[in-house]
């Protein structure tokens, strides 16, 4: 069956681009130029994928973000003309995956909406195609063979890319990864000096479990190299 892709963005011709892009690569499209149709149609029919603008009639593309990580956790693609360091760190932080900025390359948007498939169906695998694999620490407990995180029992509610970024910090327990191979080899790309969706990632992670900002128990940072829970 093929995926089903939803983009909200009210920029007809931009819409119309990547609709077109999509469905030449066999996805299904489902079209909206205002929040509120797009938040409709996702509860009736969860889509695989969302590409979200962020200036929307109706509503902010962050807060459309928000909305759907309420009860979803399908990828979500932020397209949108801003461009500067913080709209983009809020966009990741609101539960976004990948954040790409107008005028764009659709070939690139097309990859990296194959990039953000491709992790989600691994995450939704049948447990029998799993190894057996789980850490518990101090408390938090992760499992590989079910995708699921509890924090003293109770489950913690993370997107594939926040388990994955967990996960391999987790198997890494005691040492420091550096940014650069955390997002390498999370995102399998590669790392710019000036990218800063590890750093908005890890700081959605530490909400999620409840972490001080300045004395966090798990995910630790460590100036100038990177992160490690110990």
């Amino acid at each position: 069956m093929n995926k089903t892709i939803v983009i909200v963005d009210d920029e007809r011709e931009i819409a119309d681009l990547v609709e077109v892009y999509l469905k030449n690569d066999g996805y299904q499209v489902h079209k909206f130029y205002d929040a509120s149709s797009a938040l409709s149609q996702i509860e009736t029919s969860e889509p695989d994928l969302a590409i979200l603008d962020v200036m929307l009639p109706d509503m902010d593309g962050f807060v459309l973000c928000q909305r759907i990580r309420e009860h979803h956790l399908f990828p979500i693609i932020m397209l949108t003309a801003r461009v500067e360091d913080m709209d983009k760190i809020t966009g990741l932080t609101l539960g976004a995956d990948d954040y790409i900025t107008k005028p764009f390359n659709p070939l690139e948007l097309l990859a990296r909406v194959k990039t953000q498939l491709r992790r989600y169906t691994r995450y939704n695998q049948s447990l029998s195609a799993r190894e057996l694999l789980e850490y518990d620490i101090r408390g938090l407990h992760i499992s590989k063979d079910s995708h699921r995180c509890t924090l003293n029992g109770k489950e913690i509610s993370l997107t594939p890319l926040e388990f994955d970024i967990l996960w391999y910090l987790g198997s890494h327990q005691g040492t420091v990864v550096p940014s650069e191979e955390l997002f390498e080899a999370v995102w399998g790309e590669k790392y710019l000096d000036s990218n800063n969706t590890v750093m908005a990632h890890i700081a959605r992670l530490r909400e999620k479990l409840h972490e001080p900002a300045r004395r966090p128990k798990f995910i630790k940072t460590v100036w100038g190299v990177g992160y490690t829970i110990e």
